[in-house]
């Protein structure tokens, strides 16, 4: 305890000196103010080439901006990872409201309390792992409902952000005096964050384009509501509205019900789909019957897929196999986008695993060798809606990963432009290895989502890459706007508390959960950019609605009358889809610069996004030397620049259930 306190007040000391002897206020990330551009491009020459100075950018309307980003932009692709919370990866990235933005004490939660394996007490707070640690290959944390509402310590209506660590110890620690070495590591684990020497692909896209520091996961739960989220800007509520009996009756962890919270499977491809089976859609062969998923209920509320068939709507539902069950809920959606005649939009879902990839040996769903072995079933939020999955016409927007890649080399696309969602998972096409020797390693860190306990960060965000160098190395390019961002926040630390708006049927908190990053790639982006603006996974459904001139989700009007039952019912004022009516949600516009949208400047050309292929395909990491990491991509953390100690518990395991500390 005494050292871990002489410690804490070391990093107090280090962070008041640094305060007083830069120019920052005593502000090092420079903290959440107005939007604008960061205040160094670092050692990266391409940064202050394609920058428009201040002076510079025409002041535009609102009108203007919404107008000329429809203009340019025909195609939007949502890179869609997992299970990361801001500051455990942009915690110290320059400009922006990161870890030491603030001094400790004014930081909600820097310092923790954590017990160790005697029983003695210490505090713990945000450590920094790189390259010397493997931490690409992360263990995964608690990030359920319950958890992670826990770990946010909501008192009064705020959210206090100081239980990560113990809220993930006491998972390991039900009961007995003092906590086994192996608790008391996934507690600290909670508190590691990473940088550009770990994901120097992220924070380059991050140095050279736009990232928002102020997006929060919209529901508090894990991977499951974060997919009905991106596409839907909720996860049911407006369906437990409509029917109370569906409300979910536990504390949001298992048991099916509305608005989701859990990872159940979807209804469509399990056990309990009445479709033929060689018509059902594809599950990943380990999830039944021992695998432990339960069966969500069909999901039947507005989504961006509905929205974006236009007029064509009646005609997309037409050949629903069961109407009465999958289409009651939206009806009058339909009859209004039928009528209100805006042309349909192209799109698409693109996941690892849906259908045949070459990493699968064989060609049938025979075992878990074979074919949808890297399908990660509840990512794939559209086949949660039985107007989507249970429709053999409107499921064929559904796709494998490769799919996706071969789209884009062979211009296959529509012309017309559309709305495409890409997601890796269990495995990767791309034949990359960790760079940790370690045989257990190897052999269970090969996905490319992202997710702590199968995915290398390494080769996430390779996958990444790759998706954005074959974007921009397409006639896609000049027209399309590429938003990378993560499903949930994985129950990491993340300082910043957010908006609380719902509760669910149990009184516990459901929207909002903690911050995970976004960015924002496009020709007509500005350049070396931090955003503030607040937001939510319902900033990209209301970016679509923007780009598109679609009529937001929210004010459809089966949905309107979801959110009005939540509220005369309920005594929920923002209980449905957040693209309208809920304040602070962005719709990440303030990405866009102006000169580039009116012509005053040009557009960034496609050599700016792009890592060279070979920087992509050898992993940044060799051994445990970083040989592509800050220095390459010419950025420097704030920690780092302001000699902040970083104090790593002497016992620290980042991977306690993978390697197991002897």
């Amino acid at each position: 305890m005494k050292t871990s306190l002489k410690l804490s007040t070391c990093v107090a000391v280090a962070w008041a000196a640094v305060a007083s002897t830069t120019g920052v206020a005593q502000n090092p990330n420079a903290g959440a103010g107005a939007n604008g551009p960061i205040n160094s491009s670092g050692g990266d020459p391409a940064v202050q080439q394609y920058r428009v100075p201040p002076e510079k950018e025409p002041h535009l309307e609102d009108h203007k901006i919404t107008e000329l980003v429809g203009q340019h932009i025909k195609y939007v692709f949502v890179l869609y990872q997992e299970n990361r919370s801001f500051d455990s990866y942009f915690g110290t990235f320059p400009g922006a409201e990161g870890l030491f933005s603030q001094p400790p004490d004014k930081t909600p939660g820097f310092y923790q309390n954590i017990v160790n394996t005697d029983g003695s007490t210490s505090i713990i707070q945000p450590f920094r792992i790189g390259p010397a640690d493997y931490a690409a290959d992360t263990d995964d944390i608690d990030h359920s409902h319950p958890r992670i509402v826990a770990k946010m310590d909501v008192v009064g209506g705020v959210a206090q952000m100081d239980q990560f660590a113990q809220v993930e110890e006491k998972k390991y620690w039900p009961s007995g005096p003092t906590p086994s070495l192996k608790a008391k590591q996934m507690g600290e684990l909670a508190m590691a964050y990473m940088d550009g020497d770990t994901v120097p692909f992220l924070w380059q896209y991050a140095n050279r384009f736009v990232l928002f520091d102020h997006v929060f996961q919209l529901m508090t739960g894990p991977s499951t509501p974060g997919n009905l989220a991106i596409i839907a800007a909720q996860s049911g509520q407006t369906q437990g509205a409509l029917h109370p009996d569906q409300l979910y009756t536990d504390n949001g962890s298992s048991v099916p019900g509305e608005p989701v919270l859990n990872d159940d499977d979807p209804f469509w491809g399990s056990p309990s789909d009445p479709t033929p089976a060689n018509e059902k859609l594809p599950v990943n062969p380990g999830d039944f019957p021992n695998g432990g998923y339960g069966i969500q209920l069909n999901q039947t509320y507005a989504t961006l897929p509905l929205s974006l068939a236009g007029e064509d709507a009646a005609e997309v539902v037409s050949t629903d196999r069961d109407p009465e069950g999958d289409l009651g809920d939206v009806l009058d959606d339909v009859d209004f986008l039928t009528k209100k005649g805006q042309k349909a939009i192209a799109w698409g879902w693109y996941q690892e695993g849906y259908d045949q990839e070459p990493t699968d040996p064989n060609q049938g769903p025979t075992d878990a060798n074979g074919t949808h072995a890297s399908y990660i079933t509840h990512h794939n939020g559209p086949q949660y809606f039985g107007y989507i999955a249970n429709n053999p016409q409107f499921s064929q927007n559904l796709h494998g990963l490769e799919d996706f890649f071969t789209a884009v080399q062979t211009q296959a696309l529509p012309k017309e432009g559309g709305v495409f969602f890409v997601k890796g998972g269990y495995q990767n096409l791309f034949g990359m290895t960790p760079a940790n020797p370690d045989p257990t390693v190897q052999q269970n860190f090969l996905g490319d989502d992202d997710h702590p306990a199968y995915s290398d960060a390494q080769i996430s965000e390779a996958m990444i890459a790759k998706a954005i160098n074959a974007i921009a190395r397409s006639p896609y390019w000049d027209q399309c706007a590429i938003v990378i961002t993560w499903d949930d926040s994985e129950g990491d630390y993340d300082h910043v508390a957010p908006p609380i708006r719902s509760y669910g049927p149990d009184g516990s908190v459901i929207t909002a959960g903690p911050r995970i990053p976004l960015l924002v790639i496009s020709p007509y982006a500005r350049a070396h950019y931090i955003s503030h603006d607040t937001g939510d996974h319902g900033s990209v459904v209301k970016f679509v609605d923007a780009v598109y001139g679609l009529k937001p989700l929210a004010t459809l009007p089966d949905e309107e009358a979801g959110r009005d039952l939540g509220k005369k019912k309920l005594g929920q004022s923002d209980w449905g889809p957040d693209d309208a009516y809920t304040s602070d949600v962005s719709d990440l516009l303030s990405a866009f610069d102006p000169a580039r949208l009116n012509g005053s400047a040009p557009a960034l050309p496609a050599s700016y996004a792009i890592i060279p292929d070979e920087i992509v395909n050898a992993l940044p990491q060799k051994g445990t030397t970083s040989v592509y990491g800050l220095k390459q991509i010419g950025v420097t953390p704030v920690d780092v620049a302001n000699h902040i100690p970083n104090i790593v518990p002497a016992d620290f395991n980042p991977r306690p259930k993978t390697n197991p500390t002897p």
